[in-house]
């Protein structure tokens, strides 16, 4: 089943993983979604989620939600449901909880411990769904936020240097537009129903092409927020990519939304589109 497009997960404080990766891994899955064989008998059986190697990790609420369940049952053990507007996510044979049922919950805090493992189980509109497909979703919405430099808590950012853009004086606005309306970007990005000018592509290619034979890409040790292993070195290769994912995103908003940032006035909006159209 694939995330369509009236299951974009939306959220007010932005969205981070269910748990921290670690540096240079990926997060291994023990035994998958569906048709399974069970690790102990032997028999063939339908596993409703993920087990993840995840030994004693914080485990965090990946949006604005409300912890929906707190408990313990014969096969998670201690368990927890946090409800994301449709979406309820399970973690299963949790350690320690650490919030109560009723709560309201941001995304970035920490509302369980893992145990030895981690059961991580989700549910739309009261359909089981392969959780593979909601992290994939998740993920993509926090990488698109990070790479425009918003700070999306816990905060994974470690360039080294503060990188500034063309619209620092709107920047908690946009970011406000960006938590809400950013699933919705990326969807048409991927179906295509919306694509970003020509020449904003060409210019990111060129942008691109020069650091690399510049050697701006991995002068430090990657994170992820800084997967280009970017320095100080790279601090104006950052804000030209910034300025073009953000200015994007805004043609987005006008074009889709007839939604512009709150201080332009008509003169700075039509100068906008102007460019924008320029560039198609």
């Amino acid at each position: 089943m694939k995330i369509e497009k009236d299951m974009l997960l939306e959220s007010a404080s932005g969205f981070v993983m269910p748990f921290p990766g670690h540096e240079g891994n990926d997060v291994q899955i023990s035994l998958g979604f569906g048709e399974q064989t069970h690790p102990r008998t032997g028999q063939k059986f339908h596993h409703n989620g993920l087990d993840l190697v995840a030994y004693h990790v914080p485990l965090f609420a990946v949006a604005t939600g409300l912890v929906t369940a707190v408990g313990n049952d014969a096969i998670h053990e201690n368990f927890i449901i946090c409800r994301y507007g449709k979406y309820e996510v399970k973690y299963g044979h949790v350690a320690s909880v650490h919030v109560r049922y009723g709560q309201p919950i941001e995304a970035g805090l920490q509302v369980a411990e893992s145990g030895d493992f981690l059961h991580f189980e989700v549910h739309f509109d009261g359909r089981l769904i392969d959780p593979v497909e909601f992290l994939g979703m998740l993920f993509g919405n926090v990488m698109q936020l990070l790479s425009m430099g918003m700070d999306i808590p816990p905060k994974f950012t470690d360039v080294g240097v503060k990188v500034t853009t063309d619209y620092e004086g709107d920047q908690e606005e946009i970011m406000q537009l960006m938590l809400h309306y950013m699933p919705h970007y990326m969807e048409e990005l991927r179906l295509g129903t919306y694509q970003p000018s020509v020449t904003m592509l060409d210019t990111l290619r060129t942008i691109f092409t020069s650091a690399t034979s510049q050697k701006y890409f991995f002068e430090q040790m990657p994170t992820i927020g800084n997967p280009l292993g970017l320095s100080s070195h790279g601090a104006s290769l950052a804000r030209k990519v910034q300025n073009l994912l953000i200015s994007d995103f805004l043609s987005y908003m006008a074009l889709r939304h007839q939604t512009y940032v709150s201080t332009w006035d008509e003169t700075q909006k039509k100068n906008f589109m102007t460019r924008f159209r320029q560039t198609e």
